[in-house]
């Protein structure tokens, strides 16, 4: 038997009009109720009228992106910036669009990758980051939708994604802080639920440890964001146990803050960062930062996205982009 927009609507315990509205993307619907009806008909496997499935099947020439910052610092992180400028480069090549999203959390992301999916307005889309258990992920998967990761994913095989050697810079950035004499070696990272949080760590435990140097736990810092402040506060309870020889941050934005404590402390540590953004040759000191080519990565997620959608068979289901180093000296004499 045929499931119908009433089967759809009991399960979803609202009326049937209500569902017609979803299916047509009506504003009047709130963000929760289309949740709701969403999910009922995905546990329905309930697929629109033929009119609309032709609808659905027409290409948007549009990708969905999804940002996952909170308002109030959407474009303070220039990584997304850059990214999205690459992602706009390629996909305007292409005639392709953007919409985008931001959220605060993996929930809310979810949420709005569940309405691109239903709505039909966008043929693919990007995510700019990949978490632990990343629910966005398993449900793009698992609605076999066009998509592709600005980050590794644990399950390399099977989705397209762009990223950084994150495991090697940050191995090759220790070893360099060792060779300039460099013993004690903090590590002011972001969220272990990013992979490349993640990865990072593991580059720098691995530098150490391959060097015979050991690993302080009490050296090495888990903040909540990539911010000016929670460097500054790392790096404060840091050094109420040990002023390191040199800190490795995950962020440039995390660097500034470690750099405003030295700065106001009076104290001397080789600082580095991660982004390379516009900003870090401009602190004092200049911050010595990787260069990841933001840019980059989001220009290839978007190729690799567009060559999908349009039938073009891939050798690979990635692209690893390469990173660079850039120091940097103080000018003050």
């Amino acid at each position: 038997m045929a499931i119908t927009i009433k089967d759809v609507a009991k399960l979803a315990n609202v009326s049937p009009s209500t569902v017609s509205r979803v299916i047509s993307q009506s504003p009047r619907i709130s963000e929760a109720t289309k949740v709701i009806v969403y999910a009922a008909m995905e546990e329905l496997k309930y697929k629109p009228n033929a009119i609309a499935r032709n609808l659905a099947n027409a290409s948007t020439k549009t990708l969905g992106l999804i940002i996952p910052n909170k308002e109030e610092n959407l474009f303070k992180n220039p990584f997304f910036i850059q990214a999205m400028r690459g992602i706009s480069i390629y996909s305007q090549k292409k005639n392709y669009k953007i919409m985008f999203n931001y959220s605060e959390n993996p929930e809310d992301e979810l949420n709005y990758v569940r309405e691109f999916v239903h709505s039909k307005w966008v043929d693919g889309i990007i995510l700019l980051t990949a978490y632990e258990n990343d629910l966005c992920i398993d449900y793009l998967s698992q609605q076999d939708f066009p998509f592709v990761v600005i980050g590794r994913p644990y399950n390399v095989h099977d989705i397209m994604w762009v990223d950084n050697d994150n495991f090697q810079a940050t191995y090759n950035l220790v070893n360099k802080l060792i060779q300039k004499g460099a013993h004690d070696i903090a590590f002011i990272g972001g969220p272990q639920r990013y992979i490349f949080s993640k990865d990072r760590l593991e580059g720098y435990k691995r530098a150490l440890d391959l060097r015979n140097l050991s690993v302080d736990e009490q050296l090495i810092f888990e903040t909540l964001d990539f911010t000016d402040e929670y460097g500054y506060e790392a790096m404060d309870e840091m050094c109420k146990y040990k002023v390191p020889d040199a800190v490795v941050t995950t962020d440039d934005l995390l660097a500034f803050g470690v750099l405003r404590y030295i700065k106001e402390h009076h104290l001397e540590i080789k600082v580095t960062g991660f982004n390379n953004t516009p900003l870090s040759e401009y602190q004092e000191p200049p911050l010595t930062s990787v260069d990841i080519r933001a840019e980059d990565l989001g220009y290839n997620a978007a190729k690799l996205l567009i060559k999908s959608l349009e039938g073009n068979e891939n050798p690979v289901n990635h692209f690893i982009v390469g990173t660079e180093l850039v120091e940097r000296k103080s000018t003050e004499k």
